[in-house]
């Protein structure tokens, strides 16, 4: 279960990672575009703008994430990534934020890639810091003794989820791309009461709290986890957080 609102919470800044994406994609009257993983749709706006007279397809698989999507005024629909298949049409895809909780995410690239046609973009972006604080701390207090067992098996990021630049261009130019991948690391300057604990909660804490559910357990798992993270991320005097935070894109025109 996602919830779109806590989600949009830091929109600004979730966003950012998606404007820099699509911005190297040079996709020119494309037929169909779509929006793997589209979440609250707020974005998926963003292509529908640019791309007027393209068919623009989005879809997630978080009924909450659509159901935000449809109130954007996006068509989206309730899907698995897993179960999609380009239609032949298929001139631009993207994806951002998304493939990270696929951990065969990889050969799924091959896969898509194959079915695209020829001269069709694939834009794609995933956290890159399962090894920063944050993470750490997560998975840390996850696999304590005393939350060990509510949480075994439960599907937490961590490190070797995504590849680094070089892995995603060897991926795309196998697949007979040129490609364009690098990565970027953005200073989030977050106030607020424990603004890391409340990004987190948006997104990495997902897994937790479903396993928890969002009671008094869920609410312990937080209390705990807070300390911990005020630790890393200090508050500085003007009352500012500041969150390095590592993204890797990369942008793929098949030949």
């Amino acid at each position: 279960m996602w919830d779109p609102d806590v989600y949009l919470t830091f929109a600004d800044y979730r966003g950012r990672p998606f404007h820099d994406l699509v911005a190297r994609v040079a996709a020119k009257d494309p037929r169909r575009v779509v929006d793997l993983g589209c979440g609250a749709g707020n974005l998926t706006r963003l292509l529908i703008e640019r791309f007027p007279t393209a068919v623009v397809e989005a879809f997630d698989s978080s009924p909450e994430m659509v159901a935000k999507a449809r109130a954007h005024g996006v068509d989206a629909r309730v899907a698995d990534v897993r179960d999609w298949t380009p239609e032949p049409d298929t001139d631009v895809v993207v994806t951002s934020a998304v493939l990270q909780w696929v951990p065969e995410h990889v050969e799924l690239i091959r896969r898509w890639l194959a079915a695209l046609p020829s001269g069709a973009w694939f834009a794609m972006q995933v956290p890159g810091n399962f090894r920063a604080p944050s993470h750490h701390a997560l998975v840390e207090l996850a696999d304590a003794e005393h939350w060990r067992g509510e949480l075994d098996g439960v599907h937490l990021l961590r490190p070797g989820c995504v590849l680094d630049p070089t892995g995603y261009a060897q991926v795309f130019a196998e697949s007979g791309c040129e490609v364009d991948a690098w990565e970027t690391t953005y200073a989030h300057q977050l106030a607020g009461e424990d603004p890391v604990l409340e990004w987190v909660s948006g997104t990495a804490l997902r897994p937790v709290r479903a396993r928890l559910g969002g009671g008094e357990r869920w609410e312990r798992f937080r209390a705990e986890l807070a300390p911990r993270l005020r630790a890393a991320y200090p508050r500085q005097a003007d009352g500012i957080t500041w969150v390095p935070f590592r993204r890797v894109f990369a942008v793929a025109h098949k030949r």
